[in-house]
């Protein structure tokens, strides 16, 4: 909350022409913006990407009206839209094979999201998220590295925040998959939260359960 109300008023000094409160922003911001624009673009031309999208958000900075979580999806929207044009030059999305120590700080929600992240918080992660399908990797990236709540990762994407939920649980459930399969990440795993709210639907003549997960309420 404390981060969030000095990144708040960061912003707001910032749009009256405060050039040291704009570096507090572009600090508190750029690490986690950069991750979710690598998901996208791949590491050859994330930083370009997002210096770009810095330029814009300067730009356009004195127009915008809201809060922290706000701001860093207005942000996350900039980049995207760079982004999304950026591989439609390309002709396609690249693998990316990143690495995410700028991530590792604290989790940007308490939730059961939040917690994946913490424990995924190697020098893998971001080459993980970027074998998901990428509708789940960018709700995994904005829900949780970005720390958007579904609502704003919704406006972001243009999907209902439903739809952004359900990206996000499926993304964490293949990272878990995923991690099994990566024997560097054996204490990610282990220290990786169960997911809440699974319920039995219906058994196969295999005996294998299958289960659908309630939607998380909102942060």
């Amino acid at each position: 909350m404390g981060d969030d109300a000095e990144l708040t008023a960061a912003v707001l000094a910032a749009q009256n022409g405060d050039e040291s409160a704009f570096r507090t922003v572009y600090r508190a911001v750029h690490p986690r913006l950069l991750g979710y624009v690598r998901t996208l673009v791949g590491d050859l031309d994330a930083e370009d990407v997002t210096s770009e999208a810095w330029l814009q958000v300067a730009r356009d900075l004195e127009r915008f009206t809201g809060d922290a979580d706000r701001f860093r999806g207005w942000a996350a929207r900039i980049a995207r839209n760079r982004a999304l044009d950026h591989v439609r030059m390309r002709g396609r999305r690249p693998a990316t094979v990143a690495d995410d120590t700028e991530l590792t700080g604290r989790a940007a929600a308490s939730d059961t999201a939040g917690e994946a992240m913490e424990a995924l918080a190697t020098g893998r992660t971001l080459g993980l998220i970027a074998r998901l399908p990428q509708d789940q990797a960018e709700a995994v990236v904005l829900r949780v590295v970005m720390g958007l709540d579904a609502k704003t990762a919704a406006e972001t994407l243009g999907k209902r925040p439903g739809a952004v939920r359900t990206a996000a649980h499926r993304g964490l459930k293949k990272l878990a998959e995923l991690l099994r399969q990566d024997p560097e990440s054996t204490g990610a795993l282990d220290a990786l939260p169960p997911q809440r709210g699974p319920r039995a639907r219906a058994v196969t003549p295999a005996g294998v359960t299958h289960v659908r997960t309630r939607t998380q309420k909102d942060m």
